[in-house]
């Protein structure tokens, strides 16, 4: 069992970050606004950020496309001490489904769930590098619904390969969440009731019926 706590860990790297003469910069991957927000808010204070919108598990496309317009809409209007900067991934439905080959029938949460997290965060990873980044990490742990240690697991997997290190975070600690919650009544943001992909969607239809 994995006991360890990544907020406590960030905040230890936050801490030690202190002593740099300069600010370090972040590269974050976004799964959408809503979820970016209290994220934003939080690490804005620490870090000059470079927001990856890169989900092309998202369906249909007019979905994928308001997503992007939502966090352009927050990162415009968002009141941060360091610059936040946004990069829009390609959206290529095609490389999701090709992952998600012979896992369509896998519960949310499951192996699929985790094949999309390695996805997008691979891409960061190697977006993060290529850029000259300090850290890269993403917002996906301040849902209740994903699974922070698999998010983390793959990103310190991931900073092995690629020479960028990866930032421990669990967002939905010291009320992150709920934060993401108010932070997105506050700018009107619009708030998805699934995760992005059509499995998921069609998951959601089924206990809505």
């Amino acid at each position: 069992m994995n006991n360890r706590n990544y907020q406590r860990e960030l905040e230890k790297i936050i801490k030690q970050n202190e002593s740099m003469s300069r600010v370090p910069r972040l590269f974050l991957h976004s799964c959408c606004a809503p979820c970016s927000s209290y994220v934003l808010e939080y690490l804005s204070e620490y870090f000059e950020i470079t927001v990856f919108y890169y989900n092309p598990n998202i369906s249909p496309q007019e979905e994928y496309e308001k997503r992007v317009q939502e966090q352009q809409h927050l990162i415009e209007r968002l009141i941060v001490r360091y610059p936040v900067h946004l990069v829009v991934g390609s959206y290529d439905p095609e490389r999701f489904y090709e992952m998600a080959k012979g896992l369509e029938q896998e519960p949310e949460g499951g192996r699929r769930c985790y094949g999309c997290y390695r996805m997008r965060l691979e891409e960061s990873a190697r977006m993060a590098s290529e850029g000259g980044y300090d850290y890269f990490t993403t917002t996906l742990s301040i849902s209740p619904l994903k699974n922070a240690q698999w998010l983390n697991e793959i990103g310190e997997a991931l900073a092995l390969v690629y020479p960028v290190s990866y930032l421990p975070s669990d967002f939905k600690k010291k009320d992150g969440y709920r934060r993401s919650v108010e932070l997105s009544a506050e700018y009107g943001l619009y708030r998805q009731d699934y995760c992005g992909c059509v499995f998921s969607k069609r998951e959601r239809e089924k206990q809505g019926e």
